[in-house]
């Protein structure tokens, strides 16, 4: 599988990563989970990106690859306390989830510790920084990050103390693509795409029940892109390969269903788009979308 260093950090990442949020809400197996992760580091992952907030999902990557810790990065995010609604950002609290994600996730360091979708006031108090800064400096966190969308990831970037990027971009979530990415190049900051195809939001014919998924299905109903045709495995590969031609260094896909994972592997294999599909998609989103189509957190 391809990779691609990753900003100043360093590392050496595959284009694919592993996110671990779908198996911590959905309630994923302990067998499950190692059955993903085996075959996805034995096809060449090494990225697995999770976050303390996402219920079981540290748990269970610990318990199924741990024994494998020199295969892969492992990259966890803090500042919500076992659910996302409930915020923790002084520096105690980054603290104390570190020190919980490193014993979930059964190992003495992380390769990359996030803010987790962290606000701009926040952010301007220095606190969160500075605790991050003093996990890396005690070894226990390789490289820092910020995770979110929008103006506070514009914020974050512009200081300058992140080494990583993660942001939202897909053919139904652009905004990052101009906004965002020319200036976390210049900074030299790893780039992280999260939500890659979108949440498959193409594949419910109605509007979904899931309110997560309920900003793109409207979002893709107005864009009509012409692959979008019925056909959801086609319309999966162009999303993939979309944001694969974006500036980024890794897409983090989640999943419940071992086969996914390697049939994705196989999608990003073609390569980017070519230069006419990729700016297609481009010219219609800047033509469609609307000025509240903003960075989903």
């Amino acid at each position: 599988m391809e990779k691609r260093v990753f900003g100043k950090t360093g590392m050496n990442v595959s284009v694919l990563g592993f996110g671990g949020a779908e198996i911590g809400f959905e309630g994923a197996s302990a067998s499950t989970v190692k059955e993903i992760l085996s075959a996805a580091l034995d096809a060449g992952l090494n990225v697995i990106d999770t976050a303390e907030c996402y219920m079981s999902s540290e748990e269970l990557i610990g318990d199924a690859v741990s024994s494998r810790r020199d295969d892969y990065y492992l990259f966890t995010k803090c500042g919500h306390k076992w659910t996302y609604t409930e915020e923790a950002w002084t520096a105690a609290d980054i603290a104390e989830s570190l020190e919980r994600s490193l014993k979930r996730l059964k190992t003495d360091y992380v390769d990359l510790l996030q803010l987790h979708s962290c606000n701009k006031k926040i952010l301007q108090k220095g606190e969160v920084v500075k605790a991050l800064e003093k996990a890396k400096e005690e070894g226990k966190v390789r490289a820092i990050g910020y995770s979110g969308d929008g103006d506070d990831a514009l914020f974050a970037i512009k200081t300058g103390a992140f080494d990583v990027l993660q942001t939202s971009c897909s053919i139904a979530d652009q905004e990052s693509i101009e906004k965002l990415l020319p200036l976390a190049a210049e900074k030299g900051m790893g780039v992280i795409a999260k939500r890659p195809i979108a949440n498959a939001a193409w594949r419910n014919t109605s509007r979904p029940q899931n309110i997560y998924i309920q900003p793109y299905w409207e979002r893709l109903k107005e864009l009509k892109y012409d692959f979008i045709n019925g056909n959801v495995e086609t319309v999966g590969e162009t999303a993939l390969r979309f944001t694969l031609s974006c500036p980024v260094h890794t897409m983090i896909v989640g999943t419940t269903k071992p086969t996914r994972w390697l049939e994705n592997a196989r999608i990003v294999e073609q390569g980017n788009l070519s230069e006419e599909e990729f700016e297609a998609i481009r010219a219609r989103w800047k033509k469609v979308a609307r000025k509240d189509w903003v960075g989903q957190v």
